[in-house]
């Protein structure tokens, strides 16, 4: 993805497909609420079907290398939620109304969204843009990452003919079919709103668009495990995280605070769940496997299996272990262990006393990285909870679940259904919420007049207001 100047010949491509979407968002913009239903079905089930996710979901791990093969379509889930969410939601005309304050809301669609697709993700997070998009009643041009082109276009066709067999445009759903960075940045200044999932880099590049954009931060997923935890569902609902394809969400589990009190027996129970204890030696072996000498991550050991990561490393780990468990050396910028990891290892970091030293690690923690993502807590103690919750400069936290199946929304908590996490000002980004159905339109209010709400000057300055001080004749 060299950064270079576009070319004639790939300015023309982008025009073409935003000259189609044009010509179309005026067409969907005027659909009924059956018919945008209807779409969203129809797109969800052509390329999120069991058959068809499963070959997509082995497409996007065969193409960019990383992930695992067998479990991406474990993330099948999140298109049940999606549409699930988007189904119980009005998105025409008016969709809320407020008697009391006389305030009505229309929904309007937002426009031609630019939908930049990670590479983690080539197969699943199309399909939610496509069901949140049409629902809000959008267009979308998707722009692939380079590694995994080949992936989303194919899920993208297969939404297309969909449409087309439904007797809809398909050019209500778009793609790049070879982007490079050039095109990506040309094309980002042409819709009306961007949705992009990925790094840093591609965050700064949306924000420096021109275009309004909704952006995800990166991940740094830390979890607390108190005197209260329940070892045994705790190291179970670890492993499930920390292995979701390899560990390749920033949601992944990446770093346990453990209680002292219990640190041993937990380290045991995650041994049990396939958890690999790496010796200090190991560990330094892995730093050198999984960072360059400019601290930059190497692409080679992102998403990988376990066995792949300590081959990688110089040492062998038998085939029945799930993921790798380092003792953390420290907490700072210079100890890289304590940042986010992006594969089938998690640190491990132990605290003694008060809770008060699990939160001042956690504080630690999010200063090297991570900040407005997400974090979480094995705990049966609401204090400890609501502590937390008041310190961790994170968006969302989750109590008692696997955090990778969790905080972007699960059929067992409330939050909504999403591929793509907003974490506020901490990750530099415009929201601090799941982004979902709301985020892909905009409103109308409509006022009408109420009785007079306007409370005495002296209620309103209380122990301040001075009857004295009058405006001179």
């Amino acid at each position: 993805m060299a950064s270079k100047e576009i070319t004639p010949e790939q300015l023309e491509v982008l025009e073409k497909l935003v000259e189609k979407a044009r010509r179309v968002q005026g067409i969907i913009e005027n659909y009924d609420q059956e018919r945008v239903d209807r779409m969203c079905r129809a797109v969800a089930w052509a390329a999120g079907n069991p058959e068809n996710f499963d070959r997509l979901g082995k497409m996007g791990v065969e193409e960019s290398g990383a992930g695992d093969w067998n479990g991406r379509y474990g993330k099948r889930h999140k298109i049940l939620g999606v549409l699930r969410d988007a189904l119980r939601q009005k998105s025409v005309g008016m969709v809320e109304f407020n008697p009391e304050k006389g305030l009505a809301r229309y929904a309007k669609p937002a426009g031609l969204i630019v939908s930049l697709i990670p590479m983690t993700n080539p197969e699943l997070t199309p399909i939610v843009t496509a069901i949140y998009a049409l629902k809000a009643r959008d267009v979308v041009i998707f722009s692939p990452h380079p590694r995994t082109k080949k992936t989303t276009f194919e899920v993208v066709r297969l939404m297309r003919e969909a449409l087309k067999a439904i007797g809809e445009p398909e050019d209500f759903l778009q793609c790049v079919e070879s982007p490079n960075m050039a095109m990506v940045n040309k094309i980002m200044t042409m819709g009306d709103l961007i949705m992009a999932t990925g790094g840093p880099a591609m965050t700064k590049a949306a924000h420096s668009s021109g275009k309004p954009a909704y952006c995800s931060g990166a991940g740094n997923a830390t979890m607390i495990f108190d005197e209260t935890t329940d070892v045994e569902i705790a190291a179970r609902n670890t492993r499930i995280s920390k292995t979701s394809d390899f560990g390749s969400g920033c949601s992944a589990d990446g770093n346990l605070v453990i209680y002292g009190g219990i640190y041993d027996a937990m380290v045991e129970a995650l041994k049990n769940e396939g958890g690999y204890l790496a010796t200090d030696d190991q560990r330094e072996m892995l730093k050198k496997a999984m960072w360059d000498e400019e601290g930059h991550r190497i692409v080679a050991t992102v998403a990988v299996a376990p066995q792949k990561l300590a081959k990688a490393a110089g040492f062998e780990i038998p085939e029945d272990r799930k993921f790798i468990m380092v003792v953390g050396d420290g907490i700072g910028k210079e100890y890289k262990f304590s940042g986010e990891k992006l594969t089938t290892l998690l640190t491990l970091h132990r605290y003694e006393g008060e809770f008060e030293n699990a939160l001042k690690m956690m504080d630690e923690i999010y200063k090297v990285g991570g900040r407005g993502h997400s974090c979480g807590i094995y705990s049966h103690d609401d204090d400890h909870i609501d502590r937390l919750a008041l310190r961790a400069p994170v968006t969302r936290i989750m109590v008692r679940q696997p955090q990778s199946k969790a905080n972007a929304g699960s059929a067992e908590n409330g939050m909504p259904m999403t591929s793509s996490m907003g974490c506020g000002v901490w990750g530099g980004n415009m929201v601090s919420e799941n982004i979902s159905l709301k985020h892909y339109m905009q409103s109308t209010w409509v006022a009408r007049p109420i009785v007079k709400d306007q409370p005495d000057e002296a209620i309103l300055f209380g122990e301040f207001f001075d009857p004295s001080k009058k405006k001179p004749q």
